[in-house]
C-alpha cells in the first residue's frame, strides 16, 4: 500500500469561487509581508501605538509611544470612566520627487480606550508629552489608597 500525501488545494475545485479568491488574497498578503513588501492600502492603514499602564499607591500612570506624532494631533478625553486617547500620525509630504526604496512606517489615525476605576480623581488628571512619549497621570481618590492598620496586642 502506498501513502498519498493530502493536499488541500486538490479539493479547491469543489469550493465556491469567493472562498478560493479570499484564500488567494490572504496568501498574497502574507507573502508580501514576509518579503518586506507592503500593499499601498496596507501601508496607509491605521496603526495602534504601544501603551504601558502602571499602578502606584497614589496614582495610575499611562505611557503611550507616539513617535512622529505632534502633541497638537493628540486628543485625550474622559467620559463615564473611559479614558480615550485618539490622534493621527501624518505622513510627511514633500514637494521634491523622491525615489523611495522602502516604506515601512505606518501612518493614519489611532484610538485607544481604557476603562478606569471609579476611584480616579478626574479633575486632577495630568498629561505631558515629551520625546514621543505621552505620559498621563491619573491620581487616586483618598478612599481608594491602601491604608495600613496597626494591630494592637492586648
Amino acid at each position: 500500500m502506498s501513502l498519498i500525501r493530502w493536499s488541500p488545494t486538490r479539493d479547491l475545485a469543489a469550493w465556491p469561487s469567493d472562498i478560493v479568491e479570499m484564500q488567494r488574497e490572504i496568501n498574497k498578503m502574507f507573502d508580501n509581508i514576509f518579503r518586506g513588501e507592503r500593499d499601498e492600502s496596507f501601508a496607509s492603514s491605521s496603526w495602534v501605538p504601544a501603551v504601558d499602564i502602571a499602578e502606584h499607591d497614589d496614582e495610575y500612570i499611562v505611557k503611550v509611544e507616539l513617535p512622529g506624532v505632534s502633541k497638537d494631533d493628540v486628543k485625550i478625553t474622559l467620559e463615564s470612566n473611559i479614558l480615550t486617547i485618539r490622534g493621527e500620525k501624518k505622513q510627511e509630504k514633500e514637494t521634491k520627487k523622491e525615489n523611495l526604496h522602502r516604506v515601512e512606517r505606518l501612518y493614519g489615525t489611532f484610538q485607544r480606550s481604557f476603562t478606569l476605576p471609579s476611584t480616579v480623581k478626574s479633575d486632577k488628571i495630568d498629561a505631558s508629552f515629551r520625546d514621543g512619549i505621552l505620559h498621563i497621570s491619573l491620581p487616586k481618590a483618598e478612599e481608594s489608597k491602601p491604608k495600613q492598620i496597626e494591630v494592637k496586642v492586648k
